[in-house]
């Protein structure tokens, strides 16, 4: 069937499907004079990945880096269970794996900086590690260095790395962009067996939309700036999703509808 929001573009106060997890209140950002959020309000739902999509400079980045405490904001606040991040376990992936990943450290040993750096013990670490070998099923050698890994296994290491201290939240931005299609098929494959196994509310920004819309579970479409909710659009497609998915009614459905706001947005001035 074909899935289509309903013709009104929802308020940003109002809720998203399900239970909210995170929950953002006056979220406020200049950058320089450049006026790039004001007032802006989003409750992102538990156990589900948000995939979040607009016109470029709306601020995707920088939203989901405001939220995870990595920008400061100007004004807002910003709760995970109605915690503070100081207090929130957070996964960060971030789109430039060359630089994310320490250079000096096998890839083994960033897997488990998170965990170090949590006071976790060596036999912590290491058990830890090996469970992620295996959800992953990892068939290279993770005593090597970063720059001696292909791309794609410097990526996967990379989420390996956000995935091992069990986040509360995770944060991807863009973490597929510098990969070929032939690896990111792969990534997209074991980003699912990832979330299938743990249901982390995981955000996820993208600058494709076919990815946005096979990965999430809604996707959030932004206005430019000020920036703004234009619309968020559900879909529900059962879960392992297969290339297959890609032609059924529902996600043709869903594209469409995510096409047809984005290019609204887009011709906005």
């Amino acid at each position: 069937m074909s899935v289509r929001a309903p013709d009104r573009a929802p308020s940003d106060t109002e809720a998203t499907s399900g239970p909210a997890h995170i929950t953002i209140r006056g979220l406020s950002k200049r950058f320089g004079g450049h006026r790039l959020y004001t007032a802006f309000d989003l409750d992102i739902p538990r156990a589900q990945i948000t995939a979040v999509f607009g016109p470029n400079g709306c601020g995707k980045s920088s939203m989901i880096n405001m939220v995870a405490g990595l920008v400061p904001m100007d004004a807002g606040t910003v709760l995970f269970d109605g915690k503070p991040i100081e207090r929130t376990v957070i996964g960060y992936v971030f789109q430039n794996y060359r630089e994310a990943l320490f250079p000096w450290k096998r890839a083994l040993d960033n897997i488990k900086y998170p965990l170090r750096l949590a006071g976790k013990s060596p036999a912590e670490c290491e058990a830890r590690a090996a469970e992620l070998v295996q959800a992953f099923d990892i068939k290279f050698d993770l005593h090597r260095y970063p720059y001696e890994l292909s791309g794609g296994q410097q990526q996967l290491v990379s989420i390996m790395r956000a995935l091992a201290p069990h986040p509360e939240v995770l944060f991807l931005d863009e973490p597929f962009s510098a990969l070929d299609y032939e690896m990111t098929l792969f990534m997209r494959d074991k980003l699912q067996d990832a979330f299938r196994a743990t249901r982390t509310t995981t955000v996820l920004v993208s600058h494709d939309l076919e990815e946005a819309v096979y990965l999430a579970d809604q996707v959030l479409l932004l206005t430019r700036p000020p920036t703004r909710i234009a619309e968020i659009i559900p879909f529900g497609a059962a879960r392992p999703r297969h290339p297959e998915t890609l032609t059924s009614a529902e996600f043709v459905g869903a594209k469409a509808r995510c096409l047809e706001v984005f290019q609204r947005e887009v011709r906005k001035k």
